[in-house]
């Protein structure tokens, strides 16, 4: 949006083909007990005027809070 001289809007996004495998069922349940924690921010270099000139270096998240990792088995 900063690039193009837009506002920024909302992000919604529908999975098409969600599905959950048997060997994952316990990790799934773990998954949803845990608390939703609060949203990192992201932030994007303002400096930045071109849409194509964006760096890997020009983002950065900030208040970043992840759950540990759930190991689970690639399914084949």
């Amino acid at each position: 949006a900063q690039v193009c001289g837009l506002q920024a809007g909302e992000f919604v996004h529908t999975l098409g083909d969600a599905h959950l495998y048997q060997n994952h069922l316990e990790q799934a349940r773990l998954q949803l007990t845990r608390e939703p924690r609060a949203l990192p921010r992201m932030h994007i270099n303002p400096d930045v005027r071109d849409i194509f000139a964006f760096k890997f270096d020009d983002f950065t998240l900030s208040d970043y809070d992840p759950h540990p990792h759930i190991k689970a088995e690639v399914s084949v």
